[in-house]
């Protein structure tokens, strides 16, 4: 059944225009300009004079409404689908925190059966695994009572399952260099972060297939004029894409525009690392075996340390576009850059024919007013 989104401005790759596009089943079939006549079609949507973008990719998100990965419930996995799918993610990776084998496991499980899941929310693209192989220097909200280096029959179990896109890891640590080896052999995406990694150890690590930086700047070691570390590493490389949870709180407006300066629209991935406590009231929520609590839209460990972030896509988009020239350049930010880090680029990640209809159409002040996922419209603003 063919349908018709009308009356919206369209954010491709070659462009912004006032048009349509059509789609027929899960896929987009034709795009136009107001000047262009579309097909028939069976069904209209109005897009209401609003701006369509790819639907929003959200490769690291750990929880909301009360539910965390590392819950390994898979009802309360699919409660986390319905919820970032009001806030435009139309595919997600949850993503698991340090912690014993066992548990690891245990949610890993429960996301494969989320894939092979019918509901009404985000799809669930893969596995984001965040640690347990990291520096406990840097630990963040990460539990040090679980971090280690690699135990290869340990991980091998988990990169068997076949559903992990992205891990983790420290590479300062030479125990670690056979992980990171194996990911790209793999062709999964390695990331860096929780991690006191000097620029050289950095160097070394991209050489070796580290590909990305997880949440830029937080759980790592300062940037430096002497030391530029893994911050400076990953500037001067374009290979590398850097996460950034761009809330205002975990990274400065100032820092953000540095790195949208040094990385553009090709190198920087929007993400929330949303907790449990997301869409949720202040109080003490839990995260990997620890307490924090949640105030005004912080969340803190006892000692202070941030613990995750409860940030929305639509919230991180809009903060970012502020700084970066608007809407029109977010599409690559907040969909394709993660699309290509996890191997889905050939079908999701910009408005294309032949490519899935996840879309997000947004008002000009950053309100998701719907939200279609491979050709189904599940959720409209009221």
């Amino acid at each position: 059944m063919a349908t018709l989104l009308d009356n919206a401005q369209v954010i491709t790759p070659q462009g912004v225009f006032d048009g349509w596009l059509v789609w027929d089943g899960k896929r987009i079939t034709h795009i136009g300009t107001v000047h262009d006549a579309p097909p028939p079609t069976d069904t209209l949507v109005d897009g209401g004079g609003n701006i369509v973008l790819p639907g929003f990719i959200d490769v690291h998100v750990h929880g909301a409404l009360g539910h965390d990965t590392m819950d390994g419930d898979l009802r309360g996995l699919i409660k986390q689908a319905e919820f970032y799918v009001q806030h435009g993610v139309t595919s997600f990776l949850p993503t698991t925190l340090t912690n014993s084998r066992e548990a690891i496991t245990t949610a890993l499980d429960t996301i494969q059966q989320g894939m092979q899941t019918s509901h009404q929310g985000s799809t669930i693209l893969g596995a984001y695994v965040e640690g347990p192989y990291l520096n406990v220097e840097k630990a963040g909200a990460q539990n040090p009572e679980f971090i280690r280096t690699v135990d290869r029959d340990e991980a091998a179990e988990w990169l068997d399952t076949g559903i992990i896109k992205i891990m983790t890891v420290a590479p300062e640590f030479s125990e670690n260099d056979w992980l990171i080896q194996e990911c790209a052999r793999r062709g999964i995406t390695v990331s860096a972060a929780h991690t006191n990694a000097t620029y050289m150890q950095m160097l070394y690590a991209i050489g070796m297939g580290v590909s990305q930086t997880t949440h830029t700047f937080n759980g790592m070691r300062g940037f430096h004029h002497r030391e530029p570390g893994i911050i400076g590493a990953a500037f001067e490389d374009d290979s590398v894409y850097c996460e950034v949870i761009a809330d205002n709180l975990h990274v400065h407006p100032s820092a953000m525009e540095v790195l949208w300066r040094a990385k553009g629209a090709k190198g920087v991935i929007l993400i929330t690392d949303s907790t449990r406590a997301t869409g949720m009231p202040d109080g003490e929520y839990e995260i990997g075996g620890q307490t924090f609590m949640m105030k005004d839209r912080e969340s803190r460990l006892s000692d202070g340390t941030l613990a995750g972030s409860t940030a929305t896509m639509d919230n991180v988009v809009g903060n970012f576009a502020r700084l970066a020239g608007g809407l029109p350049n977010m599409w690559q930010t907040s969909s394709y850059n993660a699309a290509c880090q996890i191997g889905v680029q050939d079908q999701k990640g910009m408005l294309k024919v032949g490519y899935d209809a996840d879309l997000v159409v947004m008002s000009p002040d950053y309100k998701v007013m719907i939200t279609i996922v491979e050709g189904d419209v599940r959720y409209q603003a009221h």
